[in-house]
């Protein structure tokens, strides 16, 4: 262990000139040599490593798993489980983010849409959701000749593209390339 004079720690303020990440240094006293367990009883921690005699905790190896609480129900097991809702994989609810059909509307005939397209020409927001989904609303689609590109669409916002000429381009939701019809 070392002596350290606590005291004069930091006495002087550093200089800016010259100061980079290549040459900072560590304060004085705030480095701690790592405890070396087990290396003897003069090294400090040696013999039972701090850990004491007897008991599980004393043992090698992880004295317990994680979650275990002692034999008590482990708050893991006293939570309830969603009733009438399976686990695991591939029971987990796709999050979409909603592009409504008057979002459209800002954009040109014949006008090849997608929601890099839509973003540019600010009729939607960015968000974090990766899948677009495109769904009717109140007001009225009125361009014509749409090529819509989304991960998925209503049947309303389907029915109201196609009849104005237009098509509805489905992406697949891993590589975002047209899925085959």
């Amino acid at each position: 262990m070392r002596v350290f004079d606590w005291k004069t720690r930091g006495s002087e303020a550093p200089t800016l000139e010259g100061l980079d990440l290549g040459s900072l240094s560590k304060s004085p006293g705030s480095a701690h040599r790592a405890a070396r367990k087990g290396r003897g009883i003069s090294a400090g921690q040696g013999a039972t490593c701090g850990f004491g005699t007897r008991g599980q905790k004393s043992r090698s190896g992880h004295s317990t798993r994680p979650g275990f609480e002692g034999g008590q129900i482990p708050l893991y097991r006293r939570l309830p489980k969603f009733v009438g809702r399976p686990t695991g994989p591939g029971h987990t609810k796709t999050e979409y983010e909603i592009i409504k059909v008057s979002a459209l509307n800002q954009l040109d005939d014949g006008a090849e849409v997608d929601y890099a397209a839509l973003l540019a020409a600010r009729a939607v927001s960015k968000s974090k959701r990766k899948l677009n989904k495109v769904v009717g609303a109140a007001d009225k689609l009125t361009v014509k000749n749409l090529k819509v590109r989304a991960h998925a669409f209503t049947s309303s916002a389907r029915a109201e593209i196609e009849a104005l000429g237009g098509s509805c381009i489905e992406l697949s939701p891993t590589t975002g390339e047209p899925v085959a019809a």
